[in-house]
């Protein structure tokens, strides 16, 4: 791919999205990076500026999919050259608060819209997507949404289904067990399960929100061949 190309990114206000917006701009192969975000986030625009890259906003107020869906189309549009899209959009904490169709109307419908706008375009080859380790389309939906439970790797699943669906030809699915540097993991938790990560499965280890998008942004660099589903030992691999 073009050194030149530009990432369109759903999700930037977020911790993880955060430490995106950051290595796209590191990275030094995206420019301009293109937000969808409800509300203008100054210190991302600032940083860019710093950097000598370009980041505009597109600012979404209310974001329903018929909405989103043609901001991301119209973004595509406005830009020369190739480019990659990127979601790390999420819930993030109190998934437990909410009935799952209020989970399923962010990371099911707002995340099919995106990948239906990027796929609408004609112009983009490759989604890189964040979910969730352990997300399974067929897990029970009753039962409590919180992190970790069957409710909630079932919308985490129905929404890589719905984006492998409707999206690009390539979607890279992106599965990070507990998140190191979210605002949404207790420090409790930050501090005392890596201590015990000898015994934890290697797809499920901790992982920090820098290495999870030092990984995303090397599959946006390159697009694979194939779409892929990358946990924490195929994203560490990836983020070095």
């Amino acid at each position: 791919m073009s050194s030149t190309q530009a990432a369109l990114v759903l999700g930037a206000s977020g911790s993880v999205g955060n430490a995106l917006i950051k290595e796209l701009i590191r990275n030094g192969s995206f420019n301009p990076i293109v937000t969808l975000v409800r509300r203008p986030q100054a210190d991302q625009v600032a940083m860019a500026r710093d950097a000598g890259v370009e980041l505009r906003e597109v600012v979404v107020p209310a974001m329903a999919p018929a909405t989103l869906r043609t901001a991301t189309a119209e973004a595509v549009n406005s830009i020369e050259g190739g480019v990659v899209g990127l979601s790390v959009l999420g819930v993030g904490a109190g998934t437990a608060k909410l009935t799952i169709d209020e989970h399923r109307a962010v990371d099911v419908n707002l995340n099919a819209a995106f990948a239906q706008g990027l796929k609408a375009s004609g112009r983009v080859k490759h989604l890189a997507f964040m979910s969730a380790a352990g997300a399974d389309p067929s897990a029970a939906a009753t039962g409590s949404g919180a992190a970790g439970l069957a409710r909630y790797a079932r919308v985490k699943g129905e929404a890589e289904k719905a984006v492998k669906a409707s999206g690009p030809a390539v979607v890279s699915i992106f599965r990070p067990a507990m998140i190191i540097g979210s605002q949404h993991t207790p420090w409790l938790l930050e501090k005392v399960v890596p201590a015990f990560s000898f015994l934890t499965p290697a797809k499920y280890k901790s992982i920090t929100v820098e290495q999870i998008a030092k990984a995303m942004v090397a599959t946006s660099r390159h697009t694979p061949a194939k779409s892929e589903v990358y946990h924490y030992p195929e994203m560490m691999a990836l983020s070095h």
